[in-house]
């Protein structure tokens, strides 16, 4: 285990002015407070709050990032609170810690729509001090390191989450020996066999290349210094999991794979960057398309170098990665080899501007408040952190960086919201291209738009970035909420006029808290999607007014007319002719449809089955599209429900709740209160936090089924819920 003058000195080499006296007491307190406590390994646990802190001392991180590391775990898994540490070290240490403790209480491998909103939670954690994650990814890497002595389904957890979150994430901030560290042994944990077959190859064309290796070092050395170029050429070999993930992309084997070692060139400017690329490429043949230039065209993690392929000694494939120092540095350190922590500056507007990496984090930070769900949101990141990019430019020269597979759908959302919904179509390098071509770096795109489009639901599954994604599927919501909002409008404009009553906005706004609804599109949509009856609304409006009815019989018969070739459409209005059909005991049997039944309120029609008699449909029931080529069987009926003598009718509800105790007897508890009766409860676990419920309730009228509907819907244990026409 570190002694506590090594950690001071582990600063000291890279920070002369660090303040010891800090390290010290966070060193002694974090000792002190977990005492005796042990790991998994059956090693002291305070060995590794000091790993973690050894590894930030590699990336060189200031005074404060190393001493949160070293209480990272004292608030959770000791007696130690957070107003101790605040009143010990300060707040800006208190805030990194209590970031810290908030990320570990979360679990990023489980249900979707947990994890979903656990990785909101992880964002928002860093979003406000980047230093958080940078602790944390150090914490992870630890963990992963003494795996091994964890149980195999935790082991197996674990790694998952490493591969899927903070593997992802070290490589969007730039820290690429990290993301390659937690890879490997993630890989090593999943797929052990795999990761052994690799490694076992890559040691043997190691023992054959050995000296390869060593004559193309010393051969490019030499080149370059005889162009006068200053120049450290190392030769790498690619790790297992790249190597597994590189196979699996391309469906080859490991013998079909002729770039297995890589090389890097270290200069002193940018000048000698293209400088020795052009000795490269004037001293052995370039690999046509394995040319990019990051230096001109910097990745969003601010990562800078030149890549490209040439055929060396031997016929051997050799990759190339051509930067200067300081671009070698911030490749291997990420958003950490910025100057900012080390200057002892907490000013995140300043690393703002410093680095994209921070931007982008931002950036998707601000997905949060549009309004996806959890699920969504993980779906959208996990796009924007596995893809790599290619990069665009618009017709006046601005650049637009897209993960690979990127189509002029996503260019158009990336340049604006309004430019992807209003696109038609697009130009790739000056000639017309359909919006599904997959885009390659240096495009230059325009796209070509018409005012009043709406982007199409099935670009939704076609488009690969998050933000194209999620503003597609907020336009096809808005347009199909738009339908209904229309529909409703122009059903109540003639419900008003059938009542002899005045209709406008300004008196339906005033109505709104007795039906429930928030605005005057909410009441619009809901009739027009058939959630609530014109009727209602008209009676919500003018509360003095009374709808004419007429009466059936106290045994509750259905009265009807019979239509020989009307469509469900008119059956909204009753014929003035009605032939009574009395109940199940008259020549003519009744019966409500089963999945859903039908109330008085609802405009209704019957479907007549010789033999077994009448079927009542409410009009909006997505049954009666079955009987659409029958026009015989339609009989239009119509309540006539005598006010004396009321009966309850057949209706059916599904909810969305919430997993909690109570939430049913709250449930049933609102449909007492309404006096409704429950004939039936069927359940269904959704998801971890949610199950779905469907209720049969027998009911007196619409009315009546609307305010259970609308009271159910202001309870906190009810996410969503529906009448089920059936």
């Amino acid at each position: 285990m570190m002694r506590q003058y090594e950690l001071v000195e582990r600063v000291k080499r890279y920070n002369p002015s660090t303040d010891e006296a800090l390290l010290n007491r966070a060193y002694v307190y974090a000792m002190m407070a977990h005492g005796n406590q042990k790991r998994a390994s059956g090693d002291l646990f305070f060995g590794h709050p000091l790993e973690v802190a050894a590894i930030l001392t590699d990336l060189k991180l200031d005074d404060a990032t190393i001493a949160a590391a070293v209480l990272h775990d004292t608030v959770e898994d000791t007696q130690a609170t957070l107003e101790e540490i605040n009143k010990a070290f300060g707040p800006q240490i208190g805030a990194l810690v209590d970031g810290l403790t908030k990320i570990k209480r979360l679990d990023l491998v489980s249900k979707q729509a947990a994890q979903g909103e656990n990785f909101r939670k992880l964002l928002l954690a860093i979003a406000d001090d980047v230093r958080v994650l940078l602790v944390k990814l150090a914490d992870r890497l630890h963990n992963m390191r003494t795996l091994q002595f964890m149980p195999p389904e935790k082991r197996k957890r674990i790694a998952e989450e490493t591969l899927d979150i903070y593997a992802p994430l070290a490589g969007r901030m730039g820290i690429q020996e990290m993301r390659e560290e937690l890879e490997e042994l993630a890989f090593q944990n999943l797929d052990a066999e795999a990761y052994e077959a690799i490694s076992r190859h890559l040691r043997e064309v190691t023992a054959k290349s050995e000296k390869l290796v060593e004559e193309i070092e010393r051969d490019l050395t030499a080149k370059l210094k005889a162009q006068g170029i200053q120049a450290m050429v190392t030769g790498r070999q690619k790790r297992p999991y790249s190597i597994w993930r590189k196979m699996e992309r391309k469906s080859v084997s490991f013998e079909q794979l002729s770039d297995i070692f890589g090389f890097r060139v270290i200069v002193g400017t940018v000048d000698e960057c293209y400088r020795a690329l052009g000795v490269v490429h004037t001293s052995w043949p370039m690999v046509p398309g394995r040319y990019k230039d990051y230096i001109s065209t910097p990745k969003q993690n601010d990562y800078k170098s030149i890549h490209t392929t040439v055929i060396g000694p031997g016929s051997q494939r050799v990759e190339l990665q051509i930067r200067t120092i300081a671009m070698d540095e911030v490749a291997e350190y990420g958003i950490a080899a910025h100057a900012l922590y080390k200057e002892g500056v907490n000013d995140n507007s300043r690393l703002a501007t410093e680095s994209r990496a921070y931007q982008w984090l931002r950036r998707t930070i601000d997905l949060l408040a549009e309004g996806d769900t959890p699920e969504e949101f993980l779906e959208h990141t996990k796009l924007e952190l596995f893809h790599d990019q290619v990069f665009c430019f618009t017709p006046k020269g601005r650049l637009i960086a897209l993960p690979r597979g990127a189509t002029p759908i996503d260019f158009a959302y990336a340049v604006h919201t309004d430019v992807g919904n209003t696109a038609v179509g697009c130009k790739i390098n000056g000639r017309m291209a359909p919006l599904l071509t997959e885009l390659q770096n240096g495009d230059e795109v325009e796209i070509v738009r018409a005012a009043g489009q709406t982007p199409p639901a099935a670009w939704e599954s076609l488009v690969v970035t998050g933000k194209a994604r999620a503003s597609i599927r907020r336009a096809t919501r808005a347009a199909v909420r738009q339908q209904y909002t229309g529909l409703g409008r122009q059903i109540l404009e003639r419900a008003f006029e059938r009542a002899h009553r005045t209709f406008s906005d300004e008196k339906l706004k005033g109505a709104l808290p007795r039906l429930a609804r928030i605005s005057i599109e909410d009441v619009l949509a809901a009739v027009g999607r058939g959630e609530m009856f014109s009727g209602d609304v008209v009676r919500a409006v003018y509360p003095d007014y009374k709808e004419e009815r007429r009466g059936v019989g106290g045994d509750g018969a259905v009265q009807s007319e019979k239509k020989s070739s009307t469509p469900a459409k008119e059956f909204g209005e009753q014929g003035a002719n009605a032939i009574p059909i009395r109940g199940l005991n008259a020549d003519m049997p009744v019966r409500f449809a089963p999945e859903g039944g039908a109330v008085p309120g609802d405009r209704i029609v019957g479907i007549l089955t010789p033999g077994e008699g009448v079927t009542i449909y409410p009009i909006q029931s997505p049954s009666l599209a079955a009987f659409d080529n029958e026009p015989d069987r339609w009989i239009d009926v119509r309540w006539d429900v005598e006010p004396d003598d009321p009966q309850r009718f057949p209706a059916r509800i599904k909810l969305q709740s919430i997993n909690e105790p109570g939430s049913l007897a709250q449930i049933t508890q609102v449909i007492a209160d309404h006096d409704g009766n429950i004939d039936n409860v069927a359940m269904k676990r959704r998801t971890q936090d949610f199950t779905d419920v469907t209720i049969d309730l027998a009911v007196w009228d619409l009315k009546h089924l609307n305010a259970i509907i609308a009271e159910l819907r202001t309870k906190p244990v009810v996410s969503r819920v529906d009448r089920v026409n059936g």
